[in-house]
């Protein structure tokens, strides 16, 4: 790497390396090169491979959760890859992931997408990073995705972020709350399908079910993100106050509920499973639109 070339990389790049490009030993410069370019990549690794780190503080993980982070990656692929360390005979550790890692278990991968870190490279990370989140040719997702990496692995704050990516608060904390979203609304931005546009509309939503119908018309009828906008402040506008004598309604036994959240996903509206002690109900899907009713229909073969 020519040293116009490393200057060109900005100012953010040069303050992370004490070693000056003109006194730096070739052999070492190249070596780090190497390992920077290794940590910005996504690599494809066993899972037989990796152990789970001694020292994740975290022990508890919910079964319901996991079980639909399963299903969503048959579906979607896992979006987020895990972060590993390299350790002895051929092996990794990991770092960050555990509930992605076991999800992926149980969807039946072999190999899971990861970065991979060495051990003490705070600073070679963090370069990587920043060198990543320059390139012209990311999406969105990718450009959250190292964001977050940034804040995890680098001990940031948001502010600090911005002021290593040049972008002030707001901008970060925009494309951070791209994780928020629905794994299939996250594919959707990733693969082009959706704009940066779309997306902060549907950030707005704080229902998934919402955010899925709205996702669902988006990929259906080419909607503007003018269109999208209106459709959103609609919804605001149709929730009724909840009433502070009206009753909870009782929660749904685990099954029951599972199948009310697989047909809302399917849907991609608000489901739900009226059951009675014997086994008897009825099932309501709500429709917002006539074009909205044929859709339903058309999914029921109607």
């Amino acid at each position: 790497m020519s040293v116009e070339k490393k200057r060109g990389l900005g100012k953010g790049l040069s303050a992370l390396l004490n070693d000056s490009p003109e006194v730096m030993p070739y052999s070492h410069r190249q070596e780090t090169e190497a390992v920077a370019n290794n940590l910005g990549a996504v690599n494809e690794i066993r899972i037989s491979q990796i152990e789970v780190n001694p020292y994740q503080p975290r022990t508890d993980f919910d079964e319901q959760a996991l079980y639909e982070l399963a299903e969503s990656i048959k579906t979607q692929g896992l979006i987020q890859p895990i972060t590993v360390r390299k350790a002895a005979n051929n092996s990794y550790q990991l770092i960050s992931g555990e509930r992605r890692l076991r999800a992926s278990k149980r969807a039946g991968l072999t190999t899971i997408p990861a970065y991979i870190r060495t051990a003490n490279d705070q600073q070679l990370l963090e370069m990587a990073l920043i060198e990543n989140i320059q390139r012209e040719d990311l999406n969105a997702m990718e450009v959250a995705l190292s964001f977050q990496r940034m804040l995890d692995e680098c001990s940031l704050k948001q502010d600090e972020l911005g002021e290593r990516v040049s972008k002030n608060r707001s901008t970060v904390t925009n494309y951070l709350r791209l994780l928020k979203l629905p794994p299939a609304i996250q594919a959707s931005i990733r693969d082009g399908a959706i704009s940066m546009g779309h997306a902060r509309a549907l950030i707005t939503v704080t229902d998934p079910v919402m955010q899925l119908h709205i996702h669902q018309l988006i990929l259906q009828q080419g909607l503007s993100v003018r269109k999208v906008e209106e459709m959103v402040r609609e919804s605001h506008n149709q929730k009724a106050p909840v009433k502070k004598t009206e009753k909870k309604e009782q929660s749904l036994p685990f099954q029951v509920q599972k199948i009310q959240d697989d047909l809302a996903s399917k849907f991609s509206t608000k489901v739900k499973l009226n059951v009675s002690s014997k086994g008897a109900g009825s099932i309501e899907i709500p429709f917002m639109s006539e074009d909205d009713l044929g859709r339903i229909l058309e999914m029921l073969d109607w």
